[in-house]
Order: C-alpha cells, then sequence, then structure tokens
C-alpha cells in the first residue's frame, strides 16, 4: 500500500511539474532578438530593428549596397543607403521565398518648373540600374501620381522597353492630395505601374498632349509613392518629399559571400529560397523564414519557431494547443493527462538511472586517468626508490593522493595560495611540466635528489602527487612573501633596516652556498629570490642546473656569449640582489637613463664616478654603518664582475657577508684581475693586501674610484 502512494506521489509530482513547465513557457516569452549582425548597432535615429543584410558600417554589412551611413547633424543621425544616397525609412524583411524583401526610402517630389520648388529632375531621382537586380522600384506597392492645373504627367522607363505611364489632372474641386480624390482625377490623378523599373524620367505635358510653351508659369507636379501612404493621406499642401518602395532581392554571390560568413546558410528545414531569372539581370534569390518560424533568413540559426499557442485567439477550438517546430497540435486534456503523468514517471525513473551510471562511469574514468598519469610521470620508478630509503629518513618524499591535495586546497582554488594536510600542515603546490616518457627518469632522480635539500632558508619540497596530467610539486609554505614584494611593493614598500638587510643577504649567501658546496649533487640556479624557475635537468651528471628561464636583470651576461651556466652565474645574480639591498630599486627599470636602465650597470658606473652614496636607499644611509656599506658595495661591484673567472664562489661571498654582520670582517682589496689569480693559485700571498677597514674613511672612499678592485677571501 505504502508503495502505491509513493508512485502516486511521484507520478503527480512529475504532472505538478509539467504543467508548471507548461504554463512558464506560455508565460514568459524571451525577449524579441536582434535582426542586426550580431555585435553591431541596430538603430540609427526613427530606423529601428535594421536586419542584416542591412548594416550601419562596412563591418556589419554583407557588401557595399546593403551599407547604412549613419549621418550625425547635430542631435539628429539620419539612415542613408550609402550607395544610392537616399534616406532610409524602414527596412522590411520577406514575407514568404516568393516574394522580395522591401526598404521605404525617401524621393522628392518633381515639379515642371522651378518657380514652384529648386528640386531638378536630373538629379533628383535615384538610378537602381547599377544594382544589378539588387534594388528595382516595387510595381506592387508604388503609385504614379500627377497634379496641377491642365497637366498630362508621363513616366517613361528609361530602358529598351519604352514603357510609358501616365495620367491627367485637372484643376476643379478642392486641392487634396488623396487617393480618394486623385482617383477621380481632381486636382490631381494617380496610375498603377505595369513592369519593373529601375531607373525612369517624368516629361510634363498640356492636358491635350502638347509640349509646355516656353515661359509657363503653372505648377505642375508629379511623384512615385507609396501606396498605403497615398491611402492614408489627406493634404492640402505637398511634403517636400514622399516614400517610395523599393523590392530587394540577393545575387547568387551574395548569396555565396553570405555563407562563407556565416559558414553555413542553412537553417535546416526553417527557411527556403526561390530563383527569380530576369532577361539581362543576374539570377535573382527571394530567401525567407519557412511559414511558422520567424527572424532573419540572412543570419546562422536566424529563422525561429513562432509559438502558434500565444497568438490571441488561440488557434485551438478545443483542447489544449501544444506548439510544435513550424506548427502547433490541439490535444484532448485526457490525454495530456495520462501523457504527463507517464511522462513524468519515466522521466525521474531515467534520470535516477542515467545519474547513477553518469558517476558510476565518471568514477571509473578518473581512477583510470589517474592511474594513466602515474605511470606516465613515472609513478612506479618513483616508488621503487623511495621504498630504497628507510622509513626514518628524514628526506624521504611523499607521495600524495591527488584527493589529497584536491580537498587541501579547496578543490584548487585558484584565489588561495596555500592549502592545509590533514595533519595541519601547510603547504604550497606548484605544478611541474608534462614529463614525456624519455624525461621520467630523469624527472625521478631529479625530484628525489630535491627531496633531500635540507636548508633552513632553501624552500623544503616535502613530496609529489603524480596522479595528474602533470607532476605536482609539494613544498612547505612560505607565508611572508617575497623579498623582491617587501622591496619593491607599488605602494612603497615595507620599512627594512640595515640590520635586517645584512641578515637577509647573509643567509641568502649561506643558502646558494650550501646548494654549491653541501649538496649531494651540486645545485645551481635555483628558485632563491627572483633569478631562477623550478624546472631542472641534469649536466654531465655532475650537478644540477635549472633550465635558463631566469628574470631579465638577474641573468648572468656571461651567459649570453657562452651559452653555460655555472656557479660563477649564480654570483651575478646574488649580486645583482645585494644591489637591490643597497639601492631599493628594480633590476630593471624604464625610469632611468639608457645607459643605466640595467641596475648592474647602473650601480658600477655609479661606483666608478664615485656617486655610490648618491644612490644609496634612504634607510641604508640614515642607519648603515659606512665602513659596512662600503665593504657590501665592494663585494657586490665584485660578483658583478663581467668575466666569471674574477668573481668569488659563493662560499667566499657567504663567509665575508658573515663577517661584516659579525664586525670582524678584514675587506681584501686586490689590485687587478691577473692577482686575483695568483692569490687563487699561490703565486703571490694575500697578507699584503691591505685591509679596508682598518684604513681612513678617506682611504676608503678612493678604492671606489680604481678599477676592479673587488674584496673576496
Amino acid at each position: 500500500m505504502n508503495r502505491e502512494k509513493m508512485i502516486l506521489a511521484t507520478a503527480s509530482f512529475a504532472l505538478v511539474l509539467v504543467f508548471v513547465a507548461s504554463w512558464s513557457a506560455h508565460a514568459a516569452e524571451p525577449p524579441p532578438r536582434s535582426l542586426a549582425w550580431p555585435g553591431c548597432p541596430d538603430t540609427c535615429g526613427n530606423l529601428t530593428n535594421i536586419p542584416y543584410p542591412f548594416g550601419i558600417g562596412p563591418r556589419c554589412s554583407l557588401d557595399p549596397w546593403y551599407e547604412i551611413d549613419c549621418q550625425q547633424t547635430g542631435d539628429i543621425s539620419t539612415p542613408i543607403l550609402k550607395n544610392l544616397g537616399v534616406v532610409v525609412l524602414k527596412i522590411g524583411l520577406p514575407e514568404s521565398s516568393t516574394t522580395p524583401g522591401h526598404i521605404r526610402v525617401s524621393q522628392p517630389i518633381l515639379y515642371s518648373n522651378l518657380n514652384c520648388t529648386t528640386n531638378r529632375q536630373k538629379d533628383a531621382l535615384v538610378d537602381l540600374r547599377s544594382s544589378n537586380g539588387v534594388f528595382r522600384f516595387s510595381r506592387n506597392r508604388n503609385y504614379f501620381v500627377a497634379g496641377g492645373c491642365d497637366n498630362q504627367a508621363l513616366m517613361a522607363t528609361d530602358d529598351t522597353t519604352g514603357n510609358v505611364v501616365g495620367c491627367k489632372s485637372s484643376c476643379s474641386g478642392d486641392r487634396i492630395l488623396g487617393f480618394n480624390q486623385c482617383a477621380n482625377g481632381t486636382g490631381c490623378c494617380v496610375t498603377s505601374i505595369v513592369t519593373d523599373i529601375v531607373k525612369y524620367k517624368v516629361e510634363f505635358k498640356t492636358s491635350e498632349g502638347k509640349d509646355l510653351a516656353r515661359g509657363d508659369s503653372n505648377c505642375r507636379y508629379a511623384f512615385l509613392v507609396e501606396q498605403g501612404w497615398l491611402r492614408k493621406a489627406h493634404l492640402r499642401r505637398l511634403p517636400q518629399d514622399v516614400p517610395v518602395m523599393l523590392e530587394r532581392a540577393i545575387t547568387q554571390y551574395e548569396e555565396q559571400l553570405l555563407s562563407k560568413r556565416n559558414n553555413s546558410l542553412a537553417n535546416g528545414n526553417s527557411d527556403s529560397c526561390h530563383e527569380d531569372v530576369r532577361p539581362g539581370l543576374a539570377i535573382l534569390l527571394y530567401c525567407s523564414c519557412c511559414e511558422g518560424y520567424t527572424g532573419n533568413y540572412f543570419l546562422l540559426h536566424g529563422c525561429q519557431d513562432v509559438n502558434e499557442c500565444n497568438e490571441d485567439p488561440n488557434p485551438c477550438r478545443r483542447g489544449k494547443c501544444v506548439n510544435r517546430l513550424g506548427s502547433y497540435d490541439c490535444v484532448d486534456h485526457r490525454a495530456i493527462i495520462i501523457t504527463s503523468t507517464v511522462t513524468g514517471v519515466g522521466a525521474i525513473v531515467s534520470f535516477s538511472l542515467s545519474w547513477w551510471l553518469y558517476k558510476f562511469i565518471k568514477r571509473r574514468h578518473a581512477a583510470k586517468l589517474k592511474q594513466k598519469f602515474f605511470q606516465r610521470n613515472g609513478g612506479v620508478v618513483l616508488q621503487q626508490r623511495l621504498s630504497s630509503i628507510e622509513n626514518n629518513h628524514p628526506a624521504k618524499g611523499k607521495l600524495f593522493a591527488l584527493m589529497e591535495l584536491y580537498t587541501a586546497t579547496d578543490h584548487f582554488n585558484e584565489n588561495r595560495y596555500w592549502g592545509m594536510l590533514t595533519n595541519g600542515t601547510i603547504i604550497a603546490v606548484k605544478k611541474s611540466r608534462v614529463v614525456n616518457a624519455r624525461q621520467v627518469e630523469r624527472f625521478i632522480n631529479e625530484v628525489v635528489i630535491l627531496s633531500e635539500i635540507n636548508h633552513r632558508n632553501v624552500v623544503k619540497l616535502l613530496g609529489f602527487c603524480l596522479e595528474s596530467e602533470v607532476p605536482l610539486l609539494v613544498y612547505e609554505f612560505v607565508p611572508y612573501g617575497t623579498l623582491y614584494q617587501y622591496l619593491h611593493h607599488p605602494c612603497g614598500g615595507f620599512l627594512v633596516s640595515w640590520e635586517t638587510r645584512l641578515k637577509i643577504a647573509n643567509e641568502i649567501a649561506g643558502a646558494l652556498s650550501y646548494l654549491h658546496f653541501a649538496a649531494v649533487i651540486p645545485i645551481y640556479h635555483p628558485k632563491v629570490v627572483d633569478f631562477g624557475t623550478s624546472r631542472s635537468i641534469t649536466i654531465d651528471q655532475t650537478h644540477l642546473t635549472t633550465k635558463v628561464h631566469g628574470t631579465l636583470g638577474y641573468l648572468d651576461p656571461e651567459f649570453f656569449q657562452t651559452s653555460q651556466f655555472t656557479d660563477k652565474s649564480d654570483v651575478y645574480s646574488f649580486g645583482v640582489v645585494l644591489v637591490e639591498l643597497l639601492i631599493r630599486e628594480k633590476p630593471i627599470s624604464p625610469l632611468r637613463a639608457e645607459e643605466g636602465r640595467s641596475l648592474a650597470t647602473y650601480f658600477i658606473i655609479s661606483m666608478e664616478e664615485n656617486r655610490l652614496f648618491d644612490i644609496l636607499d634612504k634607510e641604508v644611509l640614515d642607519n648603515g654603518k659606512k665602513k659596512e656599506i662600503i665593504a657590501v658595495s665592494n663585494l657586490a661591484k665584485i660578483c658583478l664582475n663581467f668575466k666569471g673567472r674574477y668573481r668569488p664562489t659563493m662560499k667566499e661571498v657567504a663567509i665575508e657577508l658573515k663577517q661584516v654582520r659579525s664586525l670582524q670582517r678584514s675587506v681584501v682589496i686586490w689590485q687587478n684581475d691577473e692577482e686575483i689569480d695568483q692569490v687563487r693559485t699561490g703565486v703571490i700571498c694575500p697578507s699584503s693586501a691591505v685591509s679596508a677597514l682598518t684604513r681612513s674613511e678617506a682611504d676608503v672612499e678612493l678604492t671606489l674610484l680604481e678599477d676592479d678592485r673587488s674584496p673576496f677571501l
């Protein structure tokens, strides 16, 4: 019994959903779609909803014949059909595939003499011959109207047929312009057009058919006008311009152009085209949306189904109106209830089964994909390597599961820079590069080596995740940002004391020295401060070096000549960091003079010109000891030596900085680069060198003017 109630309740709920959806679809109609080319304006002055192929400007129209120039005069916008030079009043879409589209334009009234108006026949009428049939005067929607006393106006087509239409008007009765009056010839006359016209001219004669006498001053007039406008007109004074209807079609060339721009003209079964072949003209096409559809044929998927069920009155006298594509059906209410109930229950069951199947397939696919990535990224090899390391080894990296990192980083939220493991450890996750089959062994070797690095000033690699498309490297999180952010923050940076700067320089140098000399395999160019990258490659299996994609301004200039990266390249980069700590300017700055765009060059030139204390940061000048500043500056200068062989090692730099901080240093000033070589090869004894800290301040300042004199131990 309970089961039957549940089924009945489910069916009733589904029925309610169907009726609510039906009512919502009936009540909420979408706003009308624009008929213009996507992204183009569709209004100019009083002309609204301009349909493609017409458009404002060349980008928004099919070709120059359909381009509209929206001319601005003060606050008034006037749409001009550019190639014809006529004002556009309205553009209509084709009513069916057997009828052309129409465009209403403005044309002036023609007069028999200049005393009546300044209009001239020769330049007042639009010439449609050059459009090759794209435009022509509509013979079904226009009248030819003439008026004035003793007037016979003739409209002659400017073609080989020589067709002529005309009518006569008298002056009897009221001079009112309207269809009824003109039909009677009272003050004006009206006649239909019996042929296609692309160009015409008007001749005025007397009502008896004689040519007008020289000096005739009677005001006779004639014009072509839209039928609908004339039927509504009841005017005692003639307007300056009247509306005229033009027919339009597209040529086969334009259809090809349209197809190319839309990728396809087809809108399924919702449109059709009809060919119109006329002698002397190109083959024309009348294209429109089919019956039961509305919209703009000339746009891709521009024909939309008409919901006849929303029309008033309702097309169904009995039963419920159900809309179909291009049509509608009238369905009995009982059939709707039964169909809706069955459909609702079936839909719920089908949806439940589909959802369960989708989740099952998705989980299975994700598991296979993770296994595929794990094997491709060398997971099996890495497991073997890690199993060979004792469990209590502190450098043993961990293999993280993708779901573990997914949870820790809040679904890899891009707005967060950190994650938290279940044990509370704060981590940072970085993506590696895609590892191909040839790189797997090398990648595994490198991450195992990197995981063995254990230095308090080097970010610790905690582990790896190989279940994603690219390997994920898990590092300890550094919460306080980078040195670059502290020194060059856009709002002025943070206050960094001289003592703190010495400490930072000392610890960076110590970290680099550790990587160069204390690591299992020496590692060059690591991501310390901001002059390296994070991907590693091996060179000759003797040391580890990162692929050179360093930040401009930190890279060793010798590398650009030799294409070789050595431990002395790190020394140069560290020298740039020392200069940053001293001057607090960016490595590359367009604000400095051209020869000093590079911070290293700017610093060396300033030292050679004895202007060191003119460029130092204010915090350094105010709180730093002069001897310490000079010692660090000399150390930076030798680190920036253009030739790597004359730079100290990072171990020597670290010892030198440590002595500066402890105020126990003895800065040795070598005479030249050759002397450095001699000292290192044991040719001369460094005891003969002079200690900078034991000199007077004047002597120490003089050392800044001498070339290639650099301190190191």
